[in-house]
């Protein structure tokens, strides 16, 4: 494929989660952010920035509640 074409195909959802999760832990390149904002949907972003936080948050839980478990709390 050409740069042309690149740039007027739609983020596939792996390049979508590629980039929340380097956003959310602060590392995201320049050259992706722009692709992001030229090539992705708000909407997309914002459906996977919200699972990803649930997600997190659950996990968190998941393993505080272990640990108090193995502590004997």
């Amino acid at each position: 494929m050409s740069e042309q074409d690149d740039s007027n195909t739609p983020l596939t959802f792996r390049q979508m989660l590629h980039s929340v999760l380097a956003a959310a832990i602060g590392v995201q390149s320049g050259k992706n952010r722009s692709r992001d904002f030229s090539r992705g949907k708000p909407s997309h972003f914002i459906i996977l920035g919200l699972l990803f936080t649930a997600v997190f948050v659950l996990v968190i839980l998941v393993i505080v509640k272990l640990v108090l478990y193995a502590a004997g709390l």
